[in-house]
């Protein structure tokens, strides 16, 4: 075999990619820190255990495990980093009131999500502890819209759901509840025949309630629909008068609803959403309040957030990150040393062209040049 062969659904990033990824973190990170997040640093390894404090079947399935040669421990590479900055707000800072934590780094997948997807994504996200109404809610997904439109992306679709319908739905029948993540299994991908053969031995109301959550999808007014259809439970009306207000409070992006849309279902505890561009079948961006998490750290708390992957918004992004450089000339001259030196420290990207490799500048513009004149290192214009 090649020794510079990668493994299957890995690959470098290499120099355009990279700088057009650090341009869109850039930007992101620093539209988090004008809504006042403060950013933390998880390490990639942890314990298994507190990796995988929730999130179902599928975050155990899609971690990478290994053994701790000093402890003789199992640690976990993270495959998400939202309980890692969950267990932060819980057992490290300990705040008592509003705490906003954003974060940006690498994850590692046992498989891929997709045919060409990526196992090692650079996941970029915030988080809202500590306020329990939809105003928080409505802060970060306003914040995610804000992120996507920052990366360039035109015609975002909000869909919206609400895990408390489902737990609603199953909450009173135990057979239901035993087939709780093959139920949301198949409710995430419209999986009709697979929800018919699941809910077959379901009192009839559960499993009329079950089979028609794919067939409420559409503009907010489906939430009518869904009132008409669906049990009459305080916990499913609650849960629709939710959705009903954030979808009356979006700016900047075309919302609907998709009460069967319960990817992540494990993880969330009441609103959830899912942000869609053209051109791209699977969501750019998820997120939801999941308040339970901090519960395995000590500290339950009250917690919104969301996330997308840095390289495949990247990927989809108009954003130029062609770097505009100034081109200098390599003398042993202590003025240009001392002009290239000021320049860069002013922020400019300044090349000075080793002899004979005059244009090699394939990922730079340099559109400008530094040249003596009269004495004196000057900025001109590139012909």
């Amino acid at each position: 075999m090649s020794t510079w062969l990668l493994p299957e659904n890995i690959a470098d990033v290499l120099p355009s990619e990279a700088r057009k990824i650090e341009e869109l973190r850039r930007r992101l990170l620093d539209r988090f820190r004008a809504y006042g997040y403060e950013m933390v640093m998880p390490p990639m390894l942890e314990y298994l255990e507190s990796l995988l404090t929730s999130g179902g079947s599928d975050l155990n399935l899609r971690t990478f495990k290994l053994v701790d040669q000093m402890s003789g421990r199992t640690l976990g590479l993270r495959a998400d980093i939202t309980p890692q900055v969950a267990r932060i707000d819980a057992h490290l800072l300990n705040r008592q009131g509003v705490t906003r934590l954003c974060y940006a780094g690498n994850v590692l997948h046992t498989r891929p999500r997709g045919l060409y997807a990526t196992r090692e994504q650079i996941q970029i996200g915030a988080e809202i502890y500590g306020h329990a109404g939809l105003e928080a809610d409505l802060e970060i997904q306003q914040l995610m819209l804000d992120a996507l439109r920052l990366a360039g992306l035109a015609k975002v679709r909000l869909d919206l759901c609400h895990a408390g319908v489902l737990s609603a739905l199953i909450a009173n029948e135990p057979k239901a509840v035993a087939l709780g993540e093959a139920l949301y299994d198949a409710l995430a991908g419209k999986d009709v025949p697979r929800l018919d053969e699941l809910t077959a031995d379901l009192t009839p109301a559960t499993r009329d309630a079950l089979r028609v959550l794919p067939t409420l999808y559409g503009d907010a007014s489906v939430l009518a629909e869904a009132r008409a259809r669906l049990p009459a439970t305080p916990e499913i009306a609650r849960a629709l008068d939710d959705l009903a207000f954030l979808a009356a409070q979006v700016d900047g992006a075309e919302v609907m609803i998709d009460l069967a849309d319960l990817r992540g279902y494990a993880y969330h505890s009441s609103v959830m959403f899912s942000a869609y561009v053209d051109g791209v079948p699977n969501a750019v961006a998820r997120g939801g309040r999941y308040d339970k998490v901090g519960e395995a750290y000590g500290r339950a708390r009250p917690a919104t957030g969301f996330s997308l992957d840095l390289r495949e918004v990247a990927r989809i992004s108009p954003v130029e990150a062609r770097s505009s450089a100034i081109l200098a000339p390599w003398q042993h001259d202590e003025a240009l040393r001392a002009s290239v030196v000021a320049l860069r420290d002013a922020g400019e990207v300044v090349i000075q062209a080793l002899p004979g490799h005059d244009h090699d500048l394939d990922e730079f513009a340099c559109d400008r040049v530094l040249v003596e004149r009269n004495g004196a290192w000057v900025v001109e214009p590139r012909s």
